[in-house]
């Protein structure tokens, strides 16, 4: 009955932990893409800077993968994108694409 207990009690663990984790991604995408607001509307309206939301999270890591390697004309994308991690620009673009739904 022991190694039952000790088990679930892994397990329990191992669930808390990756879960933990899962939020704290969503929030590092979250503060990213405060960033992003502050010139591309959340609300999916277009001003005159294209909106992100409803864009999926494969074409927003492409875009930005795209602006970092200056294969999109941008400055200021490209500045931004040389300023992020893989990982934070996969955060923003799960962040993002989630938002859309």
């Amino acid at each position: 009955m022991r190694p039952v207990v000790g088990c679930a009690i892994a397990t329990g663990f191992v669930l808390l932990v990756s879960q933990s984790g899962a939020a704290a991604g969503a929030n590092q995408g979250a503060q990213l893409a405060a960033t992003c607001a502050s010139c591309h509307r959340l609300d999916g309206h277009d001003k005159g800077i294209p909106p992100i939301i409803g864009l999926g999270e494969k074409r927003l890591t492409r875009a930005m993968l795209s602006y970092r390697a200056s294969q999109s004309p941008s400055h200021i994308m490209h500045a931004i994108a040389l300023s992020l991690s893989d990982e934070e620009i996969a955060s923003v673009a799960r962040y993002v694409a989630a938002q859309g739904k």
